[in-house]
């Protein structure tokens, strides 16, 4: 089976860039379910700047196959930066994004919060809200085949 080709969807790289709150909402959604191995983000502490590689599900594209693109999420005006629940030390590890989370602070600032599945977390203290988002590939059809899919919790666990 081939690759996808941005030509067969019609549509552009994604190309984003959120300087708000309301701008994060959608990066956010976008790379919910996105895949990363460990090894594929860094701060760049004299940059202030966190910059992570992600397989990111097109949840743009809602035709079949199912399909991946590699994305850059660059989030600029970084003051520090710390992992939670995470061994940065083994490097073949596969991380999930579940979701990006901004908690505002005094005067612009504030944390953004990296969900990942398995409890762990990315923590970004951050002078205020500006993060890009950019496909560097072409798209390819998802390994899986599959949709991720999140079961919900009823309770009985």
């Amino acid at each position: 089976m081939a690759d996808a080709r941005f030509e067969d969807a019609g549509e552009a790289p994604v190309r984003l860039r959120a300087l708000d709150a309301e701008d994060l909402k959608v990066i956010a959604a976008l790379v919910q379910d996105s895949v990363f191995p460990v090894t594929e983000m860094t701060f760049d502490r004299r940059r202030r700047r966190f910059a992570v590689l992600l397989n990111r599900f097109r949840w743009e594209r809602t035709a079949r196959p199912p399909e991946r693109v590699q994305s850059l999420l660059i989030v600029n005006d970084v003051m520090a930066a710390a992992t939670q629940g995470l061994d940065l030390s083994e490097r073949d590890t596969v991380l999930s994004l579940l979701s990006l989370e901004f908690t505002p602070g005094e005067d612009g600032t504030g944390t953004l919060d990296l969900l990942l599945a398995g409890d762990g977390a990315v923590r970004l203290s951050v002078e205020c809200v500006d993060l890009a988002l950019r496909d560097v590939t072409r798209p390819y059809v998802a390994p899986s085949g599959k949709v991720p899919s999140h079961p919900l919790d009823d309770g009985d666990t």
